[in-house]
């Protein structure tokens, strides 16, 4: 499992005291504030309210080793918040002098025909629609199905047609990661984007990813009067959006 690779990278990684200064596992996302030398640096991962399986933690002191070493648990909510602290370790460390300040539809060129879109993202979807892409959409929660979005079950089946994938950083969270690398085996361009891909580009080295396109917080403070207030929106207005290549 690639969270398992994650935060053992994470924990090596780190080189000073980094202190937690704020955590919570809430809605929209859950998120790790940590303090170093550097200053403030903010990760947070998509909740995934309806894979909980139980509400309960083994976590007894909340420091950001224990966070991270929950990573690959098999309880969502350990797992959350251990990603979220990876992504946190990652903002605080991360090199963006490389970045491109772009949207990351932008990144496919007009040579690719199929587009796989993992997790319904309208936003994507739409701005790949106007562009002439022949897309596959596919999503898990049936909350959030229309009528062209395919059950995340064709996944295995249709990825290996596809010569770009475009997939939401919550496949991190829910351990289809993996699969999805091994299936998309055809694929030129592999991105995994939003605010839970704050992972540095050097832990996906190896992994067939191509592209990480996600948020560096910016106004750390508003970002999380937001989170707390539930609002995704404000949160992201509080961030820049930014794209890495592999």
């Amino acid at each position: 499992m690639l969270l398992t690779k994650f935060k053992k990278k994470a924990l090596r990684l780190i080189d000073e005291e980094l202190k937690v200064l704020d955590f919570s596992f809430g809605l929209p996302y859950t998120y790790v504030l940590i303090e170093g030398k550097r200053g403030k640096a903010l990760g947070v991962a998509m909740t995934l309210p309806e894979e909980i399986g139980r509400f309960d933690n083994s976590i007894e002191e909340p420091t950001l080793e224990a966070f991270i070493e929950r990573a690959d648990s098999l309880n969502l909510i350990e797992r959350s918040l251990g990603l979220a602290a990876i992504n946190a370790v990652s903002q605080y460390y991360i090199d963006l002098s490389d970045a491109k300040w772009i949207d990351a539809v932008e990144l496919l060129d007009d040579d690719i025909e199929k587009v796989a879109v993992i997790g319904n993202m309208p936003p994507i979807v739409r701005a790949l629609r106007e562009r002439g892409f022949d897309l596959y959409v596919f999503e898990r929660n049936p909350k959030l199905w229309d009528r062209e979005t395919l059950s995340d079950s064709l996944e295995y089946w249709l990825l290996p047609e596809v010569e770009a994938v475009m997939a939401s950083a919550s496949c991190m969270i829910n351990g289809t990661l993996d699969m999805l690398l091994d299936r998309a085996k055809n694929a030129r361009i592999f991105l995994l984007t939003g605010p839970t891909g704050q992972v540095l580009p050097e832990f996906l080295r190896g992994t067939r990813v191509t592209h990480v396109a996600s948020m560096k917080v910016v106004k750390v403070e508003r970002a999380i009067l937001q989170l707390k207030l539930g609002c995704f929106r404000g949160f992201s207005d509080e961030s820049r959006k930014y794209v890495l290549e592999i």
